[in-house]
C-alpha cells in the first residue's frame, strides 16, 4: 500500500504518518526531507526540485509499501499515479495555527520572540501558514490540495475537523484494511 498523507502545515500528517509506520510497518518518509536543505535552523533553504524528485525516487524505489507525508503538489507532479491511498486532513485555521504556534515554541524556544532574525523568520512562517486558507494564496493552499487531488485516480480519504490522532486512526486503518481486502491498490495480486 503506498499511502500519502497531506493537508496544511500543522495539520497532523507527519504525526499521522508515524502512528501507522509504528502500527503497520509501513515505511514513512517525510516531504520536508526532500524539500529542504539542511540548515540551522531548519527550514530555510530550498532544494533543487530535480534533486528533490530523485531524492524522494531512490528512497521509495523498489518499495511496495511506503507512507508519504507532507506535500508534494507543488513539486512531486509525477507522483500523481504512484499512490494506493491518499489520506487528506483538514483542521479548523484558529486551531491549526494555534498548534503550528506551540510547536515553533517547543521547537526553537524563547528566541523565535527575543532574537529579531528568528522572530522575523518566525512571523514570516505563520503569515504563510496562515495563507493556506486563503482564496489567492500563492503558497501551498487548500485550493492548489484541492485541484491536485481532482486529477488524482486513487481513492482519497478526508479526516475533517480536529479530530484525535486515535480517531485518524481508526479512519486511515479502516480505509487501508477495505483497499487491502478488495485488492484495490497496485500491490495487491
Amino acid at each position: 500500500m503506498r499511502i500519502h498523507i497531506l493537508g496544511a502545515s500543522g495539520s497532523g500528517t507527519t504525526t499521522l504518518g508515524q502512528h501507522l509506520y509504528q502500527r503497520t510497518g509501513i515505511p514513512h518518509f517525510d516531504s520536508d526531507y526532500y524539500f529542504w536543505l539542511p540548515t540551522t535552523p531548519p527550514f530555510l533553504e530550498k532544494r533543487n526540485p530535480d534533486e528533490r524528485m530523485a531524492m524522494l525516487n531512490g528512497d521509495l524505489a523498489g518499495l511496495k509499501s511506503y507512507i508519504l507525508t507532507g506535500s508534494v503538489v507543488s513539486w512531486g507532479e509525477s507522483m500523481k499515479s504512484k499512490f494506493d491511498l491518499i489520506i487528506f486532513l483538514t483542521i479548523p485555521p484558529a486551531i491549526r495555527l494555534e498548534r503550528l504556534r506551540r510547536r515553533e515554541l517547543e521547537r526553537y524556544g524563547e528566541i523565535i520572540y527575543t532574537n529579531p532574525e528568528r522572530n522575523k523568520q518566525h512571523l514570516d512562517f505563520m503569515e504563510w501558514a496562515a495563507g493556506y486558507d486563503q482564496e489567492n494564496f500563492s503558497g501551498r493552499s487548500k485550493i492548489g490540495q484541492e485541484r491536485w487531488l481532482a486529477e488524482v485516480t486513487c481513492p482519497v480519504l478526508r479526516i475533517e475537523g480536529d479530530t484525535t490522532i486515535e480517531e485518524r486512526m481508526t479512519q486511515s486503518l479502516a480505509k487501508i484494511e477495505e483497499l487491502s481486502r478488495n485488492g484495490s491498490h497496485s500491490g495487491m495480486s
